[in-house]
């Protein structure tokens, strides 16, 4: 995000915080909820923060290319390969994710790449003594789950302590059964169900199961661990690229299903980041309905502030960010272009001298209901209609016919459009 367009944010949601501070009393607390829900989204917004943990050749490096779809970490093959945990930030033009790459528990042999600590866990949790994880990632192959697991599980149980003792909250534990693709029977592509016979199938995503469960199981076990594991996911991580960086096979498998719910795992200032950087329009569409439900409640609550609404500059100025912030989700920059682009599609001619207000006012042209004062209901129906639109033509791709999705959608919003705020009007829109 820019400077200009963080002081346009700063300054807006400061105007939006002001005129909320006029509602009745009983409206105040949840219209300002949501008002915090945008700024923690999208002026605290920030990379999110993986530490992966496992044994040697559990597939750590293999995950973080996983997620990216790019080969972004260096995979060990026959030697330990990372050594000193650290945290490793990807960047590319869609934003950036923190992972903590850490040395294989129960290592066999000296990692290839220099650590100074005596042991994996005093590796680890050297490196997270700074920087607390937003979730930690246990990952074990498939092969393995049985397979004097216990030291395993020993030293996630007293990394995920140190990490409470440091910073006083434990986080949620995802556990990772990589290398699911090797179970019997191996030449069964788990990646490509629709080609394999159905029950050799069925008899592979039978065993996934069973490996899943059996996880699940020893790490109930631990009782610093019972109540910290939130979900174990099977999944395959095979990618290669040949020596022009070309990749040539792509065998993953549950890897967006993984990655879909680890940002239910996240805080909501690294959700913004993590859904645009997964290129997984569920995900983006998931933020864009919250950011569109937040903003229509504050629009909302604007419009039912007792006081002449004859300029309605702030409610159309957050419909204004409201179609920026879904643009930047869908890969465009945080800036006035986005919104410029968007009006243009919907047919709206703001000019050469484009500014927010500009932009404010031309938004009034293709929001129904919209005159020199709004009730509460027009004004969440209308945002509603803008970040509706707004998520068919940035994260769907949608071009054609806006103006009919602005009015259906205009429709659906008045339906939906909370009973109890709309019923304190603007006493200058009744």
């Amino acid at each position: 995000m820019s400077d200009s367009s963080r002081t346009t944010l700063v300054d807006t949601l400061k105007r939006l915080d002001q005129h909320l501070d006029k509602l009745p009393g009983s409206l105040t607390g949840r219209v300002r909820k949501h008002l915090t829900e945008l700024r923690t989204l999208l002026l605290e917004k920030r990379p999110a923060r993986l530490a992966l943990v496992g044994r040697r050749g559990s597939g750590k490096s293999s995950l973080i290319n996983a997620l990216f779809g790019e080969e972004v970490a260096a995979v060990g093959h026959e030697t330990s390969q990372t050594g000193a945990a650290q945290w490793y930030t990807y960047e590319s033009d869609l934003g950036a994710l923190e992972i903590l790459d850490t040395r294989g528990l129960q290592e066999g042999s000296n990692p290839a790449e220099d650590d100074t600590a005596d042991s994996p866990e005093a590796s680890i949790q050297a490196a997270l003594s700074d920087t607390a994880p937003d979730v930690l990632l246990f990952l074990i192959k498939a092969q393995e789950v049985d397979a004097a697991i216990n030291g395993d599980l020993e030293a996630l149980s007293s990394i995920a302590t140190r990490v409470k003792q440091m910073h006083g909250h434990r986080p949620p534990i995802v556990g990772v059964v990589t290398h699911c693709d090797l179970l019997e029977p191996q030449y069964v592509r788990l990646h490509q169900p629709e080609d394999e016979d159905s029950a050799e199938l069925q008899e592979k995503q039978e065993r996934v199961e069973a490996v899943q469960s059996h996880l699940t199981n020893k790490i109930d076990s631990y009782p610093a661990l019972a109540d910290a594991v939130v979900r174990t996911f099977g999944v395959a991580l095979y990618q290669s690229w040949d020596a022009q960086g070309r990749r040539r096979a792509d065998a993953r498998w549950q890897v967006e299903a993984l990655v879909e719910y680890l940002l239910t795992q996240l805080p909501d200032e690294a959700q913004v980041e993590f859904a645009r950087l997964s290129r997984m329009q569920a995900l983006q569409k998931l933020i864009a309905n919250r950011l569109t439900q937040s903003t229509a409640m504050v629009c909302a609550g604007i419009a039912a502030t007792p006081t002449p609404l004859a300029d309605i500059a702030p409610i159309t100025t957050a419909q204004v960010l409201l179609v920026m912030a879904i643009g930047y989700l869908g890969g465009r920059r945080m800036d006035l272009e986005a919104a410029r682009e968007f009006l243009a599609a919907a047919g709206v001619n703001v000019g050469a001298g484009f500014v927010l207000r500009e932009a404010a006012r031309a938004l009034v042209q293709v929001v129904p209901g919209f005159g020199q004062a709004v009730s509460a209901s027009v004004a969440y129906a209308g945002t509603y209609a803008v970040g509706t639109a707004a998520t068919s033509y940035f994260l769907r791709g949608q071009t054609d016919d806006l103006e009919a999705q602005f009015q259906e959608a205009f429709e659906e919003g008045r339906k939906a459009a909370p009973d109890d705020l709309t019923a304190h009007p603007n006493p200058e829109s009744a």
